[in-house]
């Protein structure tokens, strides 16, 4: 990729461009992790760090394409939905989970950072900076705008920020566990008057009730698999999926679906993935979901269960079932996936290619098109909400 303050102004460009028939924008916010890198299956300090940037990718009009980039902390630790975007995509939020430690840069500790996004302006501009908890990972905005939660994974809770317009207030946090109860992506119901929080650190998932800006942890857990990390809802919200990365020992992992509808909600089916399904996402339909699995591609080369490639797998949703559809290879430590809104296109974010990978999706195979370039590695996506 161009690196040149040309390209950085072609990009500019690009987007002022686009920004000016907005209506029929569709966009995608990459995060993108500069500061890590995997070498023989071990992430790792980079010697010579990359600045962290955000990438806003356009997914209509024709094959995706970045059109701005600007410097956000971002980081890879945490599941990658690391990214909110507002439904109108007026605005977008990034979580950093870590940062390069002052005392010894070759070790990464927690941060808390949370980056709210101007997505209208020309170029997209930071707003704000603001402070969550310790290893702020996975963030979601509820469907009418006025909260986001963020999953602290380093302290065991949960931030809530209550929102107007685009601007964040914090409005306290939600104790969950312990600092190693791992708290790592919250999930709104479809009515907003509930979340999810999966735990990886000891394999729960928490149910929070939601009433305005009070946020309350209800003391109830389900249990999917083992190490729920990513969870996701659309269509019409009577379902939700969970990915559970296991305990990276090379066995088969796991999706597991929840059923929303039912009182109280559950976890009502499971089915095995390749190893390590470490993004999901549902497509905007309600139809499909689509799973990014590591597949033993960030494992050392002697390893047994090391594989040349990731594994993206998409699965067909029928009221409570999962059925395999189709899968596609991909690259290696590859991370997050997003849907446009028709639910034909997909991304697939690849840390050691340091590309985004765009597929068509038919309903029953997936057609690789032209990766996109980043100059830092893609660690978490996210596209506005239907």
């Amino acid at each position: 990729m161009r690196s040149s303050t040309a390209a950085s102004a072609l990009i500019t460009t690009a987007f002022v461009a686009l920004a000016g028939s907005a209506a029929h924008a569709e966009f995608a916010v990459s995060a993108n992790d500069g500061k890590m890198v995997l070498e023989d299956g071990v992430a790792k300090v980079r010697k010579n760090p990359l600045p962290d940037s955000v990438a806003i990718i356009e997914l209509s009009g024709g094959a995706p394409r970045m059109v701005a980039e600007l410097p956000v902390p971002a980081s890879v630790v945490g599941p990658p939905s690391s990214v909110a975007i507002a439904s109108d995509e007026s605005f977008a939020l990034v979580t950093g989970a870590m940062k390069i430690d002052p005392a010894d840069p070759t070790k990464a500790i927690p941060d808390d950072r949370l980056t709210v996004i101007d997505l209208k302006s020309s170029p997209p501009k930071v707003l704000a900076t603001l402070q969550a908890g310790a290893g702020a990972a996975g963030v979601s905005i509820n469907r009418s705008g006025t909260l986001a939660l963020v999953a602290n994974r380093s302290e065991g809770s949960v931030s809530v920020f209550t929102i107007s317009g685009n601007t964040l207030t914090a409005a306290g946090k939600v104790a969950l566990g312990d600092a190693k109860s791992g708290p790592s992506h919250p999930m709104f119901s479809r009515d907003g008057t509930a979340a999810l929080v999966t735990r990886d650190g000891d394999s729960r998932i928490a149910v929070l009730s939601v009433d305005g800006a009070k946020v309350e942890y209800t003391k109830r857990d389900l249990t999917a698999g083992v190490r729920p990390y990513q969870i996701d809802s659309t269509g019409n919200g009577d379902v939700a999926i969970v990915a559970n990365i296991g305990t990276g020992s090379g066995d088969a992992d796991s999706i597991s679906l929840i059923d929303m509808r039912a009182k109280p909600v559950r976890v009502v089916t499971t089915v095995s993935v390749a190893q390590t399904p470490e993004g999901l996402k549902m497509s905007p339909d309600g139809a499909y979901v689509a799973v990014t699995a590591m597949n033993g591609s960030n494992k050392p080369k002697a390893s047994p269960f090391y594989n040349d490639y990731g594994l993206l797998q998409i699965f067909r949703i029928s009221g409570t079932s999962l059925t395999p559809v189709t899968k596609a290879r991909i690259g290696h430590w590859c991370q997050g996936v997003a849907w446009s809104k028709d639910s034909k296109i997909l991304l697939a974010q690849c840390m050691v290619e340091n590309e985004i990978v765009p597929f068509t999706f038919d309903g029953k195979t997936l057609t690789r098109g032209t990766p996109i370039a980043m100059k830092a590695s893609p660690a978490g996506i996210r596209t506005a909400e239907p």
